[in-house]
């Protein structure tokens, strides 16, 4: 979850969402004769905005937490990603040297390197590491990157001759405290004030009462037998955790009934497809592609070739029906990669009874819908790579088939 770093202008913190109530009708944007209605709407944090960096993975695995959180009575958070983002490449950098350079580092990762990161060094609110100690008020890692990897790299080349000095990680540590802000090397010794009382960021963790070890990832392959775990073959997967393996369709279910119970899901998709549209507030997998094939009109019908062809980003149109095989054949064809990691924190319905995902994106607030968009179920059966979700959330009869293999 790393690939694409889009920049969009801040409008606001204040999140659309936060206006929204079951029941309610919304459009994807101005012109569109969508009409969805909100059937189910579950706790978040306002929109955010990555902005020049791949840490998307951060932003939605926080937006996940801070919704576990509400959930369960506590506060409305706003967590530090660059906290998590710079233990996530500690962490990279010693899997990089052990394995001479043959493990990943990048600005990727997935949902289980943050509550790893919750587990091992705790949290922080954002007040507490901004993570922006080169200025500004927006984040971009291109230089910080580009210096953490050119390092190891060197380092990789053995120059003293044979063996590193004791020392390398600590010049490492300290290039991430120039760029994002310093912490001890015991991050346990970070101490900060949240509403008047002092924490580290192990006792926040307990504070705000989320236990990493509820948290399970979903994904849906057939390399691997169903209802048993795997690490899932993509890069950003450097620390080779597992996933739990199920056929699509429950996939879809274990998401649908996570949110009906009033739990949010984080989302990993390919965001590479043309029926994935920011600025139209919409992800769709139409049968008809050449109906996505100018995601940027404002006409209802467009010509192609001579034809009349609906724009099926301002209606709705036919879309295809998602298959095990095609999830399968797009993933081994790198058709389906692991571009983008998202928050789910809704579900509705357009008015020819199509269902629909509401995500809440990193993108900032820039589209019609405030930062959100709406994801078709077959769009999300087809392009999921992997879910993050609470086990509670998991149906019953779909966990007790893990206990019988």
């Amino acid at each position: 979850m790393k690939k694409l770093f889009f920049f969009f202008i801040m409008i606001s913190l204040t999140s659309m969402r936060a206006q929204w109530k079951e029941g309610d009708t919304i459009t994807n944007r101005k012109g569109s004769t969508y009409r969805f209605v909100i059937t189910k709407i579950n706790k978040a944090t306002p929109v955010k905005n990555q902005h020049r960096t791949g840490t998307c993975w951060s932003f939605s695995g926080l937006s996940f937490l801070e919704s576990e959180v509400m959930r369960k009575g506590g506060p409305e958070t706003d967590l530090s990603e660059m906290w998590v983002a710079r233990h996530a490449y500690l962490e990279k950098a010693r899997n990089y040297i052990r394995t001479d350079g043959h493990t990943n580092f990048g600005q990727g990762s997935l949902f289980h390197d943050v509550t790893w990161t919750a587990a091992t060094a705790g949290l922080v609110p954002e007040k507490a590491y901004p993570g922006r100690a080169y200025g500004g008020d927006k984040h971009h890692h291109g230089e910080l990157h580009a210096v953490l990897h050119n390092m190891l790299k060197a380092l990789n080349k053995r120059p003293q001759g044979g063996k590193l000095t004791p020392v390398w990680f600590d010049a490492f540590r300290r290039t991430l405290d120039t760029y994002l802000g310093e912490v001890p090397g015991d991050p346990e010794e970070y101490y900060f004030i949240f509403k008047g009382k002092s924490f580290n960021p192990k006792s926040f963790v307990k504070y705000l009462k989320i236990n990493p070890e509820d948290y399970e990832e979903y994904t849906s392959f057939t390399h691997h037998p169903f209802y048993t775990s795997f690490p899932l073959e993509i890069p950003d997967n450097w620390h080779m955790l597992p996933s739990r393996n199920v056929p699509v369709d429950e996939l879809v279910r274990i998401t649908e009934h996570a949110l009906q119970k009033g739990y949010t899901v984080a989302w990993g998709s390919d965001v590479s497809e043309k029926g994935f549209s920011h600025r139209n507030g919409l992800a769709v997998m139409p049968e008809d592609p050449r109906t996505v094939s100018r995601p940027k009109s404002d006409s209802l019908y467009f010509t192609v070739k001579g034809q009349k062809v609906p724009n099926a980003f301002l209606q709705p149109v036919k879309e295809v029906r998602v298959t095990q095989k095609m999830r399968q054949e797009a993933f081994e064809t790198k058709a389906t990669t692991d571009d983008h990691g998202m928050h789910i924190i809704g579900l509705a319905r357009d008015q020819k009874g199509n269902k629909y995902f509401i995500v809440k994106n990193s993108w900032g607030a820039s589209n019609d819908l405030g930062g959100y968009l709406l994801v078709s179920y077959p769009y999300f059966a087809y392009k999921t790579t992997m879910i993050m979700v609470h086990k509670d959330a998991v149906p019953k009869d779909i966990r007790k088939k893990f206990k019988n293999r």
